[in-house]
């Protein structure tokens, strides 16, 4: 019997070359707040959604249109969202490297201009865009085009690749955009519409049902990936990457990032990751530049019958603590190895996936209460959540203008994954010399002419005053790699 191979490929859609990218904006009544105050309103709008609790007789909207009706019409949803739909292009140059480039170590004196295309979703009035990292990843020059067939030169705000989100910005005033929906409101069954532009054919819509919720399809390489995608039936194709999924009342509910496919092309099922982890990545990116990761301190393994068995578990339920890192998070509230835990706050957890989406709404230094069995019995804990330091505080890493490109310390896990004593990564490559000597986000430098590094100051230090640099490191993957350029 031959096995089917099933690839789950990223939603992107090339124009001349590489990925592609949708975008899907609910917009809401357009009204025209002031520019100075768009920052806090997509801030303060994360903690009020995030922290409102509903009552339980209250329940939330479903499908509006009775079963067995003659017609469904989304048109209204449809026309409300394609005006915060935008078209993304990119622009890269790929450095040409010569065998004399690479036995000298000197920089590729050619390059080759790449070019991809996608979508976007306009989240204000003044001009941030939402779309998936991937369909932005090594573009030096980001292109928007609106619905109205205006241009716009679109500023990367920041990235985050655990979970495929990227935040633009382009310098206008009074654009469409769409409201947030809330994706922990959505049911099994429910209609769903997906907007973007696949194969370049702009402002495309498709209908379908979420199919399933909390799915985890193994696409991101990341070992801090979070993956709680919604998956859906409507017809998604390369092209809709970073595109908008929403509700029948319009509301942004997802952005479409990957397919099920052996192809490329749509078969059947494509996923989108919730609105509920995007708000919140955005509301990090607008304050700090980039993502304020929460960690419980804890590795988990999902339950199944087989689990169950093994471990002599007499319901099927929550997800079970393997381990508990020491002086964590978990350690430091009580959680223990062999609880399971069954919920977070108000939200049930069934599997490792529905964790982390619910944890991804925090950050380091908030208190969340986990709610685990133990002994059979229920138990509430109160944990205080940490950062990748083991620390309690925000995050904020260091960029070296020269270099085009962002930085922040390894963490004792990266160092032990890796087998290195050190080194610094690099977090986000933007323009200038990173860029164009093809020196990617992820990146580890070893050393620097020579010298090892730990801290972005040992980099600083280096580099002061010196005509050239030459780095060298090793990617996530395990690769080496070294460049050499002038400064």
């Amino acid at each position: 019997m031959k096995t089917k191979l099933v690839v789950i490929s990223l939603i992107s859609g090339f124009v001349g070359s590489l990925f592609g990218l949708i975008l899907f904006f609910g917009i809401y009544s357009a009204k025209h707040k002031e520019s100075d105050n768009s920052k806090h309103d997509l801030i303060e709008d994360f903690y009020e959604r995030r922290d409102h609790e509903v009552s339980e007789n209250v329940h939330p909207v479903g499908f509006n249109i009775p079963l067995g009706a003659g017609e469904t019409d989304f048109s209204n949803s449809v026309d409300a969202g394609l005006p915060a739909v935008v078209h993304v292009k990119t622009q890269y140059n790929q450095p040409n490297y010569t065998l004399y480039d690479f036995i000298f170590g000197t920089s590729p004196r050619y390059s080759t201009p790449v070019m991809s295309s996608g979508s976007g979703v306009i989240i204000s009035e003044d001009g941030y865009i939402v779309t998936n990292n991937h369909v932005i990843a090594n573009a030096e020059i980001i292109e928007v085009v609106l619905n109205t067939k205006e241009s716009y030169t679109a500023k990367l705000v920041g990235r985050d690749e655990t979970t495929d989100i990227a935040l633009l910005k382009v310098d206008a005033e009074g654009l469409p955009y769409m409201s947030y929906g809330d994706s922990d409101d959505l049911k099994i069954g429910e209609w769903v519409i997906a907007i973007g532009n696949p194969f370049n054919l702009t402002s495309t819509a498709t209908a379908g049902i979420v199919s399933a919720k909390a799915r985890n399809i193994n696409i991101m390489s990341d070992n801090m990936a979070i993956e709680s995608f919604i998956q859906t039936d409507a017809a998604v194709n390369p092209g809709n990457s970073g595109g908008a999924l929403i509700n029948t009342k319009g509301e942004l509910v997802g952005i479409n990032t990957a397919i099920a496919s052996k192809n490329g092309s749509f078969v059947g099922y494509s996923f989108a990751i919730p609105v509920n982890i995007v708000r919140k990545v955005v509301a990090d990116l607008v304050e700090f530049g980039e993502v304020q990761r929460a960690y419980l301190g804890i590795d988990m393994v999902d339950i199944d019958a087989q689990i169950a068995k093994k471990l002599e578990i007499d319901k099927i339920e929550g997800v079970y603590v393997a381990r508990v890192w020491e002086d964590g998070a978990g350690d430091q509230a009580g959680i223990k190895v062999g609880d399971i835990i069954i919920g977070i706050n108000s939200a049930e957890v069934n599997s490792i996936s529905e964790l982390l989406e619910h944890i991804s709404q925090y950050r380091p230094g908030e208190v969340v209460n986990v709610l685990v069995k133990r002994d059979n019995m229920p138990k509430k804990i109160k944990v205080k959540l940490q950062n990748k330091y083991g620390e309690t505080g925000l995050v904020q890493s260091t960029s070296i203008d020269t270099f085009g490109a962002r930085f922040e310390a390894l963490t004792t896990y990266d160092k032990s994954k890796m087998g290195i004593k050190g080194g610094v990564q690099v977090t986000d490559v933007f323009a200038c010399k990173f860029a164009a000597n093809g020196i990617k986000s992820g990146f580890i430098i070893v050393r620097v002419n020579n010298e090892y590094v730990n801290t972005v100051e040992d980099i600083e230090e280096l580099i002061e005053g010196a005509d050239g640099v030459f780095i060298e490191g090793v990617y996530p993957n395990g690769s080496t790699a070294y460049y050499a350029f002038k400064l």
